[in-house]
């Protein structure tokens, strides 16, 4: 399994230059449901490893793509293809709603 760390430095050759889908979760240490999402995100990650990237970023540590892509609730998750937002999920999900949305 390999979950990408994104930063505002590698943004956009990580998500919107990737070449296939991304999924990126949107985090903070300090959130009670986003350490409940975590698992699931990797478990994804290790499900989906040559079909799709996976990776995370502390919003905490860049505000700026928080605001950038409206941000306003954490854990939220986006699907990325070709750049653009797919799907985004916030708050907890399960496991098969973000599967679902992937495929």
């Amino acid at each position: 399994m390999k979950i990408e760390k994104i930063s505002e430095e590698n943004f956009e050759d990580c998500v919107l230059k990737s070449n296939i889908p991304i999924l990126v979760d949107f985090y903070a240490d300090w959130c009670g449901p986003c350490s409940v999402m975590s698992p699931i995100v990797e478990e994804i990650a290790d499900e989906l490893e040559n079909t799709i990237n996976v990776g995370k970023v502390n919003i905490d540590e860049n505000q700026d793509l928080a605001i950038k892509y409206d941000i306003m609730s954490i854990p939220t998750i986006m699907l990325f293809k070709n750049g653009n937002v797919e799907k985004s999920f916030i708050g907890v999900r399960s496991k098969e709603e973000i599967l679902d949305a992937i495929k």
